[in-house]
C-alpha cells in the first residue's frame, strides 16, 4: 500500500466500522419494536424500509453535493447528520411512538448515505485501479467488524431487557446506546475535520489513471451498461443481506427452528456478520490472484445453494446454513461496487451516487420477503434472497463487462481486461 494513502485510508476505515455497527443494530430493533408495538412482519419491516429508502432519496443529491464541497467536507456533514439521527431516538423512545422511530431512522440513514457515497469511491481512487476491489474489500472488512459488534451490543442492552421485562416498559432501552453513538459520531466528525485528506476530485480528473473510459464527461450515467447492471446488483445484494439479517432473530426464536430466546438469537446473529468480516479479509487476499468477477460469481452461487439447503432442511440445520451465507456475502458489495465504477473518470462520484441509490434494495426486498412470511411461512420466504443471489452470479459471470451503450470496451484495442 502506498504510504501516502495510509492515513486517509485509516480515517475512511473508521467510518466503515461505524456505519456497519449502526446498520446492524436495525436487526436488533426489529424484534424489539415488533414486540413493543405488536407489529406484523410487514409493519416491522418498515424499519428497514425507512432506513434504506433514504439511500434512494439522498444518494444522487449526495453525489452532486460531493462535487461541490469535496469528499472530506461531505464526510463531516454525513457524520453530523448520523449523530443527529441517533439523538432523535431519545424523544422517539420517550413518547413511545413508532412513526418517530421511523423518522429518526430516516435522518440517521440519510447521513450514512452521504458517508457511503463519499467513502466507497474514495477508497477505489486512493491507489492503483487494478487493486480497487481488493482495497475496498479490506476496508469493508472493518465495516463487517462493526456489523458484528452491533448485534452483540444490541443483544446485551436492548434485547436483554425485552426478554426480562414487559415490552411496553422497554422503550427507554434504546436511548442509552444511541446517545453514546451520537457522542462518538460527533467526536469522529471533529477528528476527520482535523486531517488534511487528499482531494479525490483532483484524482478523478487526472487523465493518467489507467482504464479511464473515453468521453466520460459527455456521457449520461445510463449509457454505461456495466454501471446500470451494477446498480441492479447492489439492489439485489443489499436486499438479500438485509432480508436475511432482519429475519434471522425471529427465525431462531421459532420453536420449530432453534427455539432461542431473543437475547441468544441476537448473539448468534453476530456470527452472520462476523462471517462476513472473515470472508472480506480472505477475499481481499484472494482477489490479488483471482479476477474479482469470478470470485463474485462463485460466492453468489454458493449462497443460493446454502439458502436452498436451509429451506429444505429446516431445524437447527437451517439456522446454521443461513448464518453461513455471511461468509460468501462478504466480498459482494465492494466487488460489485468497484466493478461498476471501473473507468468512469470524472463521473465516479455521480456513479457512486447511483450505486448508493440502489441500496434501496434493503427497503424493498425485506418487504417482499415479509409479505411471503405473513402469508406462507418464515422459512419458505427465504426464496426471495435466493433469487437475488442468482442475479448476482450472472453479473459476476457476464454483466460486469464495462460498456458504453452497446460497445464492449474490453473488445477495443488497448483496453485492459477486468481484474
Amino acid at each position: 500500500m502506498n504510504t501516502r494513502h495510509t492515513r486517509p485510508l485509516a480515517v475512511l476505515t473508521s467510518l466503515f466500522f461505524m456505519w456497519g455497527l449502526i446498520t446492524s443494530l436495525n436487526d436488533i430493533l426489529i424484534p424489539h419494536l415488533k414486540a413493543m408495538f405488536s407489529l406484523s412482519y410487514v409493519q416491522a419491516m418498515l424499519i428497514q424500509f425507512c432506513f434504506f429508502t433514504a439511500y434512494f432519496v439522498v444518494s444522487l443529491p449526495a453525489g452532486r453535493l460531493l462535487q461541490r464541497i469535496g469528499y472530506q467536507r461531505g464526510l463531516i456533514v454525513g457524520l453530523c447528520t448520523v449523530g443527529v439521527g441517533c439523538l432523535l431516538f431519545y424523544p422517539a423512545a420517550a413518547l413511545q411512538t413508532y412513526p418517530l422511530f421511523l423518522g429518526a431512522l430516516f435522518v440517521l440513514a440519510s447521513g450514512i448515505t452521504l458517508l457511503q457515497v463519499a467513502a466507497n469511491p474514495y477508497v477505489t481512487l486512493l491507489g492503483a485501479p487494478e487493486t480497487a476491489s481488493s482495497r475496498l474489500n479490506l476496508t469493508q472488512a472493518f465495516n463487517s467488524l462493526g456489523a458484528t459488534l452491533g448485534p452483540l451490543v444490541g443483544a446485551a442492552t436492548i434485547l436483554a431487557s425485552a426478554d426480562h421485562a414487559a415490552a411496553a416498559t422497554q422503550s427507554d432501552a434504546v436511548q442509552g446506546p444511541y446517545l453514546v453513538l451520537a457522542a462518538v459520531l460527533f467526536l469522529l466528525a471533529a477528528v476527520v475535520a482535523s486531517f488534511k485528506l487528499p482531494d479525490a476530485r483532483v484524482i478523478e480528473r487526472s487523465g493518467h489513471r489507467r482504464g479511464a473510459l473515453p468521453d466520460t464527461q459527455g456521457q449520461s450515467l445510463w449509457a454505461y451498461r456495466h454501471l446500470v447492471l451494477g446498480a441492479v446488483g447492489i439492489f439485489t445484494y443489499v436486499g438479500a443481506e438485509v432480508s436475511i439479517g432482519s429475519f434471522l432473530v425471529n427465525l431462531m426464536n421459532d420453536p420449530l427452528i432453534a427455539n432461542l430466546s431473543h437475547e441468544e438469537a441476537g448473539r448468534h446473529l453476530a456470527l452472520y456478520w462476523g462471517a462476513a468480516m472473515v470472508g472480506r479479509l480472505l477475499g481481499s487476499a484472494l482477489m490479488q490472484r483471482v479476477r474479482a468477477n469470478r470470485v463474485l460469481m462463485v460466492a453468489a452461487l454458493v449462497n443460493a445453494l446454502l439458502i436452498a439447503g436451509a429451506m429444505l432442511a429446516g431445524g437447527h440445520a437451517a439456522m446454521w446454513l443461513l448464518i453461513s451465507v455471511g461468509i460468501f456475502n462478504s466480498i459482494m458489495f465492494p466487488t460489485i461496487f468497484s466493478l461498476a465504477l471501473e473507468g468512469l473518470g470524472e463521473l465516479t462520484s455521480r456513479g457512486s451516487g447511483l450505486l448508493c441509490m440502489a441500496i434501496v434494495g434493503g427497503a424493498i426486498v425485506p418487504l417482499a420477503q415479509a409479505l411471503l412470511a405473513d402469508h406462507l411461512s418464515l422459512l419458505m420466504s427465504f426464496v426471495v434472497p435466493l433469487t437475488c443471489y442468482v442475479f448476482i452470479a450472472w453479473y459476476g459471470g457476464a454483466g460486469f463487462r464495462p460498456r458504453v451503450g452497446t460497445s464492449d470496451l474490453h473488445a477495443l484495442p488497448g483496453r485492459p481486461r477486468p481484474h
